[in-house]
């Protein structure tokens, strides 16, 4: 059975037994950004079960691994050494005393600066593996929440997302994007050919969806997360002619229809919220943007030149009413956003020499691109009227050179931006904090990837 099909299918289930019910926001956004809260995050005690085994072990690690991992990620947090801890917590419960005999103390964490901590145990019973987690915040003395989980073993890794979810919608108010996936066109394994590949957002199960043998391009999540939209060059027949036909796959079935296979270029998809999807054509003649129905039918050509101008990369908005894409129709590429029909056309980017692959930020606020300033890409943050505009990369390669970063694309929260980069020699991924901070690798091999697509939680 597919890996992507095991992880849509497996039953998760969490059951609330405490819950802080003031709706308080133990971390506000602006906070966040100029201090972090002191997290403790003691090893999970085991809560009996099965007998340990190496497996088990090795899946109680992956645990608390990928929760720590997010945590970090987060930027909310800074995790407390635990050499500082005072409680032996190997012999201390996961509750408070006097609620429990043998119970922790809130003065010891207290004593230490503790803002949040985390106490949980575990337990691996047959092919389950059990988690109940506590979440403190410890100024207050107070429980902010506390849940069970169960998943099969090879759940483990979405029952540390699904928790991580939970921590940050308690403390913030806001769901993280640890249940999300990424959508990404790669030569890993496959190369000179590129195909396309889906993984967890952190780079984990990484599952290959095409298999052309040829080059494949521009994958997009349809909105609902169950569809990918992607450009492959095909042969046409017994010739030995390629053409860049648009393909969508579907996750659950496995099945790939060819969408749109009209001569010439048929890339770049983005998806409407009425599932229609706007694509770059050419039929011969300059690239323009036009919409397309799921059966691959014209809806509307959107963009009609002017002559010679190429017209490509569309983004849809997401509230569908918007479309930003990147044009050279006053010499030098750069972004322009319109309605979705085509009307109302503004020229949103004029520094640089090249401005390409506009992402839409979840609550259509702002636009992250790709800049030419001189010699290499970077990428930039703006409103979407082109105004505040900030640079989020400056990263150099080991010769000292600017490196590329390029293919933007935002976290489901909106937190985050991810991008390629290749300042290690490979175009490889990685993300930073919308203010450009807290800039972390998520994949690290031999591989390149492109035009990386965040997906929602899914």
């Amino acid at each position: 059975m597919k890996l992507l099909f095991i992880f849509i299918q497996l039953l998760l289930s969490a059951s609330l037994w405490a819950q802080s019910t003031t709706g308080e926001v133990f971390i506000k956004m602006g906070e966040a950004q100029t201090k972090k809260s002191l997290l403790a995050l003691p090893d999970f005690q085991s809560l009996g079960g099965a007998k340990p085994t190496s497996q088990n072990i090795a899946v109680a690690n992956e645990l608390f691994t990928v929760i720590k991992n997010n945590l970090e990620v987060s930027a909310y947090f800074q995790l407390m050494d635990k050499a500082a801890f005072l409680e032996d917590t190997t012999k201390t419960g996961l509750k408070p005393i006097p609620t429990e005999a043998n119970g922790f103390n809130f003065l010891s964490w207290q004593q230490i600066g503790t803002e949040f901590l985390i106490r949980a145990g575990y337990s691996v019973i047959g092919n389950q593996i059990n988690l109940e987690a506590y979440v403190y915040h410890v100024p207050k003395a107070r429980l902010v929440f506390g849940k069970k989980y169960s998943a099969p073993i090879n759940g483990v890794r979405k029952m540390a997302h699904t928790f991580t979810n939970d921590i940050l919608d308690s403390l913030t108010g806001k769901t993280g994007m640890y249940l999300s996936r990424i959508v990404v066109a790669s030569d890993r394994g496959v190369s000179p050919s590129r195909e396309i590949f889906v993984m967890d957002w952190d780079g984990a199960n990484v599952e290959r969806i095409s298999n052309h043998r040829s080059i494949s391009l521009s994958p997009a999540w349809s909105r609902d997360g169950k569809k990918v939209a992607y450009t492959s060059y095909v042969k046409r027949g017994r010739t030995t002619l390629r053409n860049a036909d648009m393909f969508i796959y579907d996750l659950a079935t496995a099945k790939r229809n060819v969408i749109s296979f009209r001569q010439g270029l048929n890339s770049g998809a983005s998806f409407s919220p009425d599932n229609s999807i706007f694509l770059t054509i050419s039929q011969g003649t300059s690239p323009n943007i036009y919409q397309i129905n799921q059966a691959g039918d014209i809806v509307a050509k959107v963009t009609n030149g002017p002559t010679g101008a190429m017209n490509v990369e569309p983004s849809v908005s997401p509230d569908g009413k918007k479309v930003a894409f990147s044009s050279d129709r006053a010499g030098r590429t750069m972004i322009y956003v319109m309605d979705s029909n085509g009307s109302n056309v503004k020229r949103v980017t004029f520094a640089g020499q090249f401005n390409a692959s506009p992402a839409w930020s979840p609550d259509g606020k702002k636009l992250a691109f790709a800049g030419q300033t001189g010699s290499n890409f970077d990428i930039f943050i703006m409103d979407v009227d082109g105004q505040n505009m900030k640079r989020l990369t400056s990263a150099k390669r080991s010769n000292g050179r600017p490196a590329n970063n390029e293919d933007p694309t935002w976290s489901p929260d909106g937190r985050f931006v991810m991008y390629t980069s290749d300042r290690t020699g490979k175009s490889q991924i990685y993300i930073s904090t919308e203010d450009g901070s807290d800039e972390r690798r998520i994949t690290i091999d031999s591989a390149n990837y492109f035009k990386p697509k965040w997906s929602q939680n899914l």
